[in-house]
């Protein structure tokens, strides 16, 4: 099968998908108990008002009738007005998601680059201080809440020690944002040559960063380590009497693609999981603003957040679904 048809029918398969996701986040919004209408009358607001509101904001039509207005708008990138900020969905989104990015490439890159070689050496020696030492790692990282590790991070190296910056947001109060370039203010920074702005960049970074790496690499070692240990004690292997260094190497090429894919298997999830580490930090990407959507019952919010999440998450896979091929020529594209 060819890259271009691979890629059209995951197309057509793709558009069914989002399709849905998007009917049940909008019906899944309206039937819920939070109304935007309370909040946007007040508490001193009677029926008349409230049914004014209502109008206005499309409300008092039937259901399917909604949807289909708000799907003739979203065909043309029209994704609404939050209701809380009265600002463009699509507007907040795009000036929010660079941030949320910044925070889970780093996490990711630095998760994979602990997890994957902590695993092939956990592997080598099954039982051993260091395998020991490692699933203990992991375990912690599977079994600690997210929202307690940052809290006592925060306490002991923010309060106690003042190693790490306030958690209050991804800059210092006396630094501007570089001109932006990728939306990441540590990257813009480095190419415009403000070193101020770069290191205060970093130094909000570093923290945030290493707790959700943790987090990361958590799985990776305990799936990189069963992958390791299958192919390390492999009769083959050992019928075959290869050196020690020839079967890590087969171990790790063998590795890859499994690895990979788990990788990405995880890493949709993981932008809807940073929302509650960038509440703590106040770090203002999209994950802390659609968190917010979600507990203010902005309709509007929500459901473009949710909209972004589902396209991130067919993104991956269909780019998982390209390195693999890459990767594995033997390797058929799936459908």
């Amino acid at each position: 099968m060819s890259v271009r048809r691979f890629l059209l029918r995951r197309l057509v398969l793709v558009v069914p998908i989002l399709l849905g996701i998007t009917f049940l986040t909008f019906m899944l919004v309206r039937i819920g108990e939070q109304s935007p209408v309370a909040m946007l009358g007040g508490p001193m607001a009677d029926q008349a008002t409230f049914a004014i509101i209502e109008e206005e904001l499309g409300l008092d039509r039937p259901f399917f009738v909604q949807f289909g207005i708000y799907l003739g708008k979203l065909v043309q990138g029209d994704l609404g007005d939050s209701w809380q900020s009265s600002e463009r969905v699509a507007d907040e989104i795009r000036n929010r998601l660079p941030a949320s990015l910044e925070l889970l490439i780093f996490s990711v890159l630095l998760g994979a680059l602990i997890g994957v070689p902590v695993g092939l050496r956990s592997a080598q020696r099954p039982n051993g201080l260091f395998d020991q030492v490692s699933r203990f790692v992991s375990l912690f990282g599977f079994s600690v809440p997210t929202y307690w590790i940052a809290l006592m991070s925060i306490f002991v190296f923010f309060f106690l020690l003042r190693w790490s910056p306030p958690p209050m947001g991804r800059l210092n109060i006396m630094s501007f944002p570089p001109p932006r370039l990728t939306g990441s203010y540590f990257i813009d920074s480095i190419v415009s040559g403000n070193w101020s702005t770069a290191w205060s960049a970093l130094g909000h970074l570093t923290l945030p960063v290493i707790l959700f790496s943790i987090i990361v690499a958590a799985p990776i070692i305990k799936h990189t380590r069963a992958i390791a240990l299958e192919v390390l004690s492999s009769d083959y292997a050992r019928a075959q009497g290869l050196r020690p260094k020839t079967v890590r190497r087969i171990a790790l090429r063998n590795a890859i693609v499994p690895i990979l894919t788990f990788i990405g298997t995880e890493l949709t999830g993981l932008l809807a999981a940073v929302s509650l580490l960038e509440l703590i930090f106040a770090w203002g990407g999209l994950g802390q603003w659609g968190l917010n959507a979600i507990l203010l019952g902005d309709f509007a919010a929500v459901q473009g957040y949710v909209l972004v999440l589902a396209v991130f998450s067919v993104s991956i896979f269909v780019v998982i679904d390209l390195l693999v091929l890459v990767l594995e020529p033997r390797a058929t594209l799936r459908s």
